[in-house]
């Protein structure tokens, strides 16, 4: 499945940004999907996952309470939003799709998209 994020940009601490990634795949109800971050000089780590159905989310807990995945599989479009954000947020995003959500919370995917830029300002 190709994917596609946007919706990122820059915004200062405490502000909010969603983040949409939708899917070409005419199946999209088939996949779970997660939102993993990549800082500069970091490695990738996962920050939210949610299942086919979206019945089940899962976070990394920098994100928990802050963070809402959901999905929208009329749209084949997931979305992440991101409120009280903090410089330690920024990061690029990446949305990814598999058939397995314990694969996506396990760090891994099938499938990738490209990556939107998050900036968050002090």
């Amino acid at each position: 499945v190709q994917l596609q994020a946007f919706g990122g940009g820059s915004v200062q601490a405490g502000g909010s940004l969603r983040l949409s990634c939708t899917a070409s795949a005419h199946t999209f109800s088939d996949y779970a999907m997660g939102w993993f971050r990549q800082a500069p000089g970091k490695e990738r780590e996962f920050v939210a996952a949610i299942t086919q159905g979206g019945g089940f989310t899962y976070y990394a807990d920098s994100g928990k309470g802050r963070f809402t995945i959901s999905r929208d599989n009329a749209k084949n479009t997931v979305y992440l939003q991101m409120n009280s954000l903090k410089p330690e947020d920024t990061a690029v995003y990446y949305c990814a799709a598999d058939s397995a959500t314990s694969t996506i919370v396990a760090g891994k995917g099938k499938d990738w998209g490209q990556g939107t830029l998050v900036t968050v300002s002090s």
